[in-house]
């Protein structure tokens, strides 16, 4: 069994980031791949997707987005540019091999794949993302609920929700978007602890991307800190006003769903046809349990992206994971550079 100088797990923007990177110390990866071409999650995401940074700050390193400051990419062109970015990449893609389980080898790793294939590694980086791990929280009721739940990543289009009553839960940008497409068809509300936090998209004529590149706040080693802050909904305007119709319409988060009903915080009940989590995602990491890389919860114990605990071993895309655009197509080139340097040198720090 060859071994590979370092393994990626995952060809979505974090991974293809972290081959760059490789690529840049002088390295050829070997990059597993569960689906069958690079793109990661964005192929899967609802059809109106459309980033809410321009094009300068929505590329990966080595290669700017097509597009001006004023063009904001939609889910089918970031798609096409992610499989163009990994044609010019130096590194051995495996498509539709899904890892599902890594072992300690000595000083590397082993590898299996779905289909029972070993590979050796010295080091290795996740950058699996967490598509495939969609969050669902403990919401009171919800697990006995008889209308349809669904999470954001099952959403497509408004069509089939024509007529429904819809309960939208989370307040950020994917469920704010989810929530005024829907109401075009169906009467939505959109649940959630906290009220909405609105960003203007282009304070001062400038976008929003621009001044956190100007000030440093978008790439500062702020750790955990942003995890205590309210997530902002970036907007152009279309979105508030969408609100400001009443429908949707933005509640505090319901205090219980029984049978087809919702009971609001207020008290009044009514019956639902469909409740969406538009609740985020967890690290799909699953692959790692067994050699001490996550803590009980399943979380990766790191610093910055480069393990704590399991020498060689890294992450990139994970959200907060060195600044608060680490898992966006505009920060996973930066962390990635510090992790591939990091694995390499197969130490923790």
């Amino acid at each position: 069994m060859s071994e590979a100088p370092v393994v990626v797990i995952g060809a979505g923007e974090a991974g293809l980031a972290t081959v760059q990177a490789a690529n840049r110390h002088g390295v050829r990866p070997l990059v597993l791949e569960a689906a069958g071409t690079a793109g990661g999650s964005w192929p899967h995401y609802y059809d109106s997707l459309t980033l809410f940074s321009p094009s300068p700050y929505a590329s990966l390193p080595g290669r700017a987005m097509p597009g001006d400051g004023a063009t904001y990419p939609h889910r089918d062109e970031v798609t096409a540019y992610l499989r163009d970015y990994a044609d010019r990449l130096d590194a051995d893609f495996r498509f539709g091999h899904k890892v599902t389980r890594v072992e300690r080898d000595g000083d590397g790793f082993a590898v299996t794949t779905a289909d029972g294939t070993r590979r050796s590694a010295r080091a290795l980086v996740a950058a699996s993302g967490t598509f495939t791990r969609p969050h669902r929280p403990p919401l009171p009721g919800l697990d006995g609920f008889t209308g349809t739940v669904l999470h954001s990543s099952e959403y497509r289009v408004p069509e089939p929700f024509r007529g429904q009553r819809v309960v939208v839960v989370g307040a950020g940008n994917s469920g704010v978007e989810i929530a005024a497409e829907l109401a075009r068809v169906a009467r939505v509300s959109l649940a959630s602890r906290a009220p909405i936090g609105w960003v203007g998209q282009r304070p001062l004529g400038r976008d929003v991307h621009w001044w956190g590149a100007v000030t440093g706040v978008d790439s500062a080693p702020v750790g955990r800190l942003w995890e205590r802050v309210r997530t902002p909904v970036i907007d152009d305007g279309r979105f508030r006003a969408a609100f400001a119709t009443g429908n949707p319409d933005r509640r505090p988060l319901f205090t219980r769903l029984r049978g087809d009903r919702v009971e609001w915080a207020d008290g009044t009940t009514e019956r639902v046809d469909t409740v969406l989590l538009a609740t985020g995602y967890r690290p799909a990491l699953d692959f790692l349990d067994g050699i001490g890389a996550l803590d009980a919860e399943g979380r990766p114990l790191h610093s910055g992206g480069v393990s704590t605990t399991v020498p060689a071993l890294g992450y990139v895309g994970l959200e907060f994971q060195r600044s608060y655009s680490s898992a966006s197509l505009r920060g996973v080139g930066r962390d990635a550079h510090r992790v591939v340097r990091g694995v390499l040198a197969g130490h923790t720090p």
